[in-house]
């Protein structure tokens, strides 16, 4: 059987888990249609969603379309979630993106459409709530075509639109005259082939020949069919269904293969057991079976860990079902992986690591419990929510041992992750303010050397010299070596890397820093008495002396942004955004609205979100996506520094190597 994974994404409320419960209702694995609203849903499965009527995390589901096995993941709509939505795009073979007939194209739709099109996914577009009052479609086709896709390509019409008795009606040459010249346009436009038999005048393209080119081109991410219906009625989903097992690219895989996977989510089972969420891309997996698991890190490096699988479930008809073989194309729950991650590729490691789609969170915040004899729950729970979600980057808050730093996408998450704590572990927690997460770039070259002398007392049984100084943007931090692999046993070389990694998470400034080139200029050891210890330990002092001497600059988070304002609040809102600083572009006319680009320091973002329906009148439309980093304005933000040795202060850090010793 061919099977499908199948992603639903959508701006919040547009009706993609209605959209998922109508799927799963056509296809006979419920009886009836669940209510977001009611909190009856198959997929909003977590009582906060039940409790919020919003999508938090991904969930699939399964069904069947004759010979086609549809795995149907159920993504977030807030923005805030945005990283469940990442891990969910790398397991996916094609996409519905649901827009509202009334709201259409929203700022987070476009978000999404531009990042399903840069990856090239296989997309459907539905737009739904046809029988909604304000319902426009023809409004939002022409929304679609000029904000999303110029190669967007109606599949059906519709009738009596913003009214009960909407209907969806089929769209093709032998119902619409006018549909062979535009689909054949289109098609035209993106293969040379197909243009000659479109042009060639002895012979008319039938259309199985069109429809076939369409699903050719579908499958490719070329253009885009649009299908008009109602998931709360199921008006207009048989055309949908039809475009699913006809347009989007189904796989069979070979048995024979390597065995390759990932885990693309985490839960805990009812005793706190991890269970994780494999895509099989190919090979088999049963139950029993031992696994080895690639973990690859920000800077690259991977590391590998083994486990064996103790219970397996394959989604079949319905949820999960019996313990069965995963095969390429399944999507399988595996209990036994105890240390697994999302982001763990299991099996075969080939090509390149996965792609982050989107920005990390900009923003962090402290989380104390409020009560001091919870901080041991509180970290064992939040050890647990970053197994499920790594973007949070959870660490120890470094002036209170009781409080944890987590990474956030906005304030909602905050809400969220406080009443998941709650809820879920029986933790009340307060949090500090939300601040904007920087970064630190070395701006010159310094290099600081420690050297192992056997004549005199050591705090160091260990020679390391380092260089540090910048690196091309986007680059991370690279470590290089000036000195023969072989001039060290390769513990010692390893040692080194990882304290390089782990001593740049906090820079002059307190920040992580990036862009950074470090190179190992001087090694030495004394044999036997070296250790790895003593090159973990003596790393830290010299990098932090070469980085002092090349310096650091702190960098802010920037978003660009897009603003749709009516013409009569335009100079309202170009003064508030330059009184916060942003740097907006020349205001564009269209019609009774202006579009204005720019862009502002993505601490402002959240705020001026809040103030753009008060500044016009409600009908004003902000976009911001994140765009890189600048350097920060004024006295650069100082972010707390690690509880403990600080290998910034020298005589400190040194005292501290004493006792240890």
């Amino acid at each position: 059987m061919n099977k499908l994974n199948l992603g639903i994404l959508a701006h919040v409320d547009a009706g993609k888990t209605s959209l998922t419960e109508r799927l799963l209702h056509h296809a006979g694995v419920i009886d009836e249609v669940g209510s977001v609203d009611a909190g009856t849903t198959q997929t909003d499965s977590m009582e906060l969603e039940r409790q919020r009527g919003i999508t938090i995390r991904s969930a699939v589901a399964t069904f069947v379309l004759d010979d086609l096995k549809v795995n149907l993941i159920d993504t977030p709509g807030h923005s805030d979630f945005i990283s469940e939505v990442e891990r969910a795009l790398g397991v996916l073979d094609g996409a519905i993106l649901v827009v509202s007939a009334v709201e259409g194209v929203q700022p987070q739709t476009r978000i999404l459409m531009r990042t399903l099109r840069r990856l090239d996914i296989p997309t459907l577009v539905f737009v739904n709530k046809i029988d909604r009052g304000g319902a426009r479609p023809d409004g939002v086709l022409c929304e679609i075509r000029e904000r999303l896709t110029p190669a967007a390509v109606a599949l059906s019409a519709v009738t009596d639109a913003g009214t009960p008795r909407a209907r969806a009606t089929a769209l093709g040459p032998g119902t619409d005259p006018r549909f062979a010249v535009r689909v054949g346009e289109l098609l035209a436009d993106h293969d040379d082939a197909f243009l000659a038999a479109y042009l060639y005048e002895d012979r008319v393209l039938t259309g199985k020949e069109y429809a076939a080119e369409l699903a050719a081109q579908t499958a490719r991410a070329l253009v885009h069919p649009v299908f008009f219906g109602s998931a709360l009625t199921g008006e207009g989903l048989d055309h949908l269904v039809c475009g699913i097992r006809e347009l989007l690219p189904s796989v069979r895989g070979s048995r024979d293969a390597p065995l390759r996977a990932t885990v693309f989510k985490v839960d805990r089972g009812a005793h706190g057991e991890a269970i994780a969420y494999l895509r099989m891309v190919s090979g088999t997996l049963e139950n029993r079976d031992p696994v080895t698991l690639h973990r690859v890190d920000h800077t690259g490096r991977v590391t590998e860990h083994t486990g064996r699988i103790t219970a397996l479930r394959v989604f079949e008809h319905g949820p999960a079902a019996d313990p069965s073989l995963a095969t390429a194309g399944d999507i399988a729950r595996a209990w036994g992986l105890k240390d697994v991650r999302v982001g763990d590729r299991a099996g075969h490691l080939d090509g390149p690591p996965p792609r982050n789609f989107f920005a990390p969170p900009s923003l962090e915040t402290v989380i104390r419990p409020e009560r001091p004899a919870d901080a041991g729950r509180l970290h064992t729970a939040l050890r647990m929510l970053d197994e499920q979600d790594p973007s949070i980057d959870l660490r120890q808050d470094e002036e209170n041992a009781a409080g944890a730093v987590v990474r956030l996408y906005g304030e909602v998450q905050k809400e969220i992750l406080g009443s998941t704590l709650a809820a879920s572990f029986g933790v009340r927690v307060r949090f500090d303010p939300t601040r904007t997460v920087c970064i630190e770039k070395p701006v010159g070259t310094g290099e600081a050397l420690i050297e192992l002398d056997t004549r005199t007392h050591n705090y160091f049984w260990a020679t390391v010299g380092l260089n540090v100084g910048p690196a091309e943007p986007g680059a991370g931090i690279t470590f290089r070596l000036a000195v023969e692999l072989g001039s060290l046993p390769l513990a010692f070389h390893k040692a080194i890397e990882e304290s390089v990694h782990t001593t740049l998470r906090h820079g002059l400034f307190g920040w992580q820093v990036t862009d950074c080139a470090v190179t190992l200029t001087r090694t030495g050891f004394a044999s036997p008495v070296s250790a790895a210890d003593d090159f973990r330990a003596a790393t830290p002092l010299v990098l932090m002396d070469a980085l002092r001497q090349a310096g650091t600059e702190v960098h802010e988070p920037v978003s660009s942004f897009e603003l749709e304002v009516p013409a009569t609040r335009i100079g309202l809102v170009l003064a508030k955004l330059a009184e916060l600083g942003a740097t907006p572009g020349v205001p564009t006319a269209e019609g009774d609205v202006f579009r204005l680009e720019g862009t502002m320091p993505t601490s402002l973002v959240h705020d001026f979100r809040r103030r753009v329906p008060g500044l016009t009148q409600g009908e004003g439309v902000f976009l911001a996506e994140h765009r890189g980093y600048r350097p920060a304005a004024g006295q650069p933000p100082v972010r707390p520094r690690p509880a403990g040795p600080d290998p910034l202060n020298r005589d400190e850090y040194l005292l501290h190597v004493l006792k240890r010793v």
